[in-house]
This record gives structure tokens, C-alpha cells and sequence, in this order.
């Protein structure tokens, strides 16, 4: 009964997370993320009972029919999408929490040839973007956002949104934005930090042109000095 419970759990939380999605039988025909989660708990329960050969073969297959490498070590939680899929590959010690989305094209990698613990561990309720590849045993927390493309290689607080390379902390989303994570508007925080600069040379100019005007000092301006710094605040103006 319980693993009739957790397959009819799949196929709903594929029509809660994919509004492509018209029909069961469609969800179960094909969706290779979920076929590749299927068959991933067949290979974990094999490899607990260290049935290591058994258990490498079963996801071998997988991932030839899917495009999706899953080691069958990994530790995966329930209501997990992997949306497309093709290219997402996720490692021996790797472990993610329940009703996490994944989209095609994310890697949880090691960085270490240690037998320990040496992969990503992801909270619950976290939404990892397309092409986003996470390295090394860090941790993820709840409620986390990484941005299509990151390359996280540090720990992530719960809540927080992580885009670029490498990953940083980005505080430019609302709320409704974090839920859905809208890849064509994710922000970029060194183009927020150059911003803030140009602003802030901005207002020091004023301020020192308000003092030469008060000494009767004429300061020659830098035209190419002007032009240049224009050019950069239109570039950024349109980010």
C-alpha cells in the first residue's frame, strides 16, 4: 500500500509542478524524470542491502533510457520533480529533501576523492534551475532558490536566492518572484554592486562640484571620462 501511495504522490506532484501535463497515463508514459526516480528506489533499496553490482546496473539502465544519472547511493525525499531531466546528474552522497523541483541540466557533483560525504545535501522545498551545477558537501537550506546557470560551490542559507558564477546571494526578487522562479528575471548581483557604485560616484560628484562652486574652483571635465561613464549607466539601466 505504501508504495502504491508514494507512486500516486509522483504523478500528482508532476501536475502540480508541470502545467504541460494532461493525463496520467501521459505522466506515466512520459515523464523520464519520473521513470528515473522509480527505478532509483529500486536501485537504493538494492544498494542498503549492498547489492552494489545489482543496484549500478538497475541505474545504468536508467540513465540510458532517461538521460538521467542518479547514483543509486543518493538520498532522494518524496514529491521530488525532476522537470525534462535530460543531462541531471546526482551523486553517491548526495541528498535531497521532499517535494524539491529540479530542472534539466543540474549537477550535484563532489569536488573531493574522500569516501565520505562529499555531495550536496538539499533542504526541502527548494527549487534548483535549469543548468545550475552544486559542488562539494554543502547544504542547501529549506525554502532555497538557485538560479538556471549558478555554480554554487557554498553553503545556502533556508530562503535564500542564488544566481551566477560562482553563486551569490541575490536579495532582488519578491516574494511571488521566489515561489515561481522566473529564470528571465533573475537578478545579477555584480551588476547591482556596479550600480550602487555608479550611483554613488554620481552623488560624491555633485557633492564636489557644490564645493568648487562655493571656492570659485573650475575643474576642466574628462569628456571621454563622461562618455565612458554614461555608456556603462545606459548598459546597466537595461539589464
Amino acid at each position: 500500500m505504501f508504495i502504491i501511495k508514494l507512486i500516486k504522490e509522483d504523478i500528482e506532484t508532476v501536475f502540480k509542478k508541470d502545467p504541460a501535463a494532461k493525463s496520467i497515463l501521459e505522466v506515466i508514459l512520459c515523464y523520464p524524470g519520473l521513470h528515473a526516480l522509480w527505478l532509483h528506489r529500486i536501485a537504493h533499496w538494492l544498494y542498503k542491502k549492498k547489492l552494489y553490482l545489482l543496484s549500478r546496473l538497475i541505474s545504468h539502465i536508467s540513465r540510458f533510457f532517461t538521460g538521467i544519472e542518479i547514483h543509486p547511493g543518493a538520498k532522494i525525499g518524496r514529491r521530488v520533480f525532476i522537470d525534462h531531466g535530460m543531462g541531471v546528474v546526482i551523486g553517491e552522497t548526495a541528498e535531497i529533501g521532499d517535494d524539491v523541483l529540479i530542472y534539466q541540466g543540474v549537477v550535484l557533483g563532489g569536488v573531493s576523492l574522500s569516501k565520505g560525504k562529499r555531495h550536496p545535501t538539499i533542504g526541502n522545498n527548494v527549487i534548483i534551475g535549469a543548468g545550475a551545477i552544486l559542488l562539494g558537501n554543502i547544504k542547501v537550506g529549506d525554502n532555497a532558490r538557485i538560479g538556471a546557470g549558478s555554480v554554487v560551490l557554498r553553503d545556502v542559507p533556508q530562503g535564500a536566492t542564488v544566481v551566477g558564477v560562482p553563486g551569490r546571494i541575490s536579495l532582488g526578487f519578491t516574494p511571488e518572484q521566489i515561489q515561481m522562479l522566473e529564470h528571465n528575471k533573475l537578478p545579477d548581483p555584480i551588476a547591482e554592486g556596479f550600480e550602487f557604485l555608479l550611483k554613488e560616484i554620481n552623488r560624491l560628484e555633485e557633492r564636489l562640484k557644490k564645493i568648487e562652486t562655493l571656492e570659485g574652483i573650475t575643474t576642466q571635465i574628462d569628456e571621454y571620462f563622461e562618455k565612458k561613464k554614461k555608456e556603462i549607466e545606459e548598459i546597466f539601466k537595461n539589464k
